[in-house]
């Protein structure tokens, strides 16, 4: 890593699978120990169940009002100031209880790859339905 002056930059958001909007604000093979992302979820949406393999992140809230669910924990709210950790092979997702956007940054040790994203959502969908028989 060298030293580097990174500026935030919302017109690279892009939309993802999990149902929220990222921009990557630290993500390079220069500094492999870690990246950051800012996250943002709308209003009433429920990102999908996953999990990331090998890696650990932690997220900080930044704005609005969650709901977060990780590992076997019941869900617990999160606003402005919290902070989250899940280890490597946690699962996780995160529900926007709000009136206004949910704003956290994503900090991923080592850095995220999408390689280590795993969408485990239908799988989880399964277990409930199959509890509930």
């Amino acid at each position: 890593m060298k030293e580097t002056i990174k500026q935030q930059n919302l017109k690279e958001e892009f939309y993802t699978p999990e149902k929220c909007y990222v921009t990557e604000l630290s993500n390079t093979p220069e500094d492999p120990d870690v990246s950051i992302a800012r996250a943002r979820v709308e209003p009433g949406v429920t990102t999908r169940w996953h999990r990331l393999k090998g890696t650990s992140e932690r997220y900080f809230i930044i704005s609005g009002r969650g709901l977060v669910e990780i590992g076997e924990k019941p869900p617990q709210e999160v606003t402005m100031g919290d902070i989250v950790l899940i280890p490597p092979m946690c699962r996780q997702r995160i529900i926007n209880i709000g009136q206004h956007d949910l704003v956290f940054l994503a900090i991923c040790l080592p850095r995220f790859s999408q390689d280590v994203y795993e969408d485990i959502d239908d799988v989880i969908k399964k277990e409930k339905d199959q509890i509930l028989k």
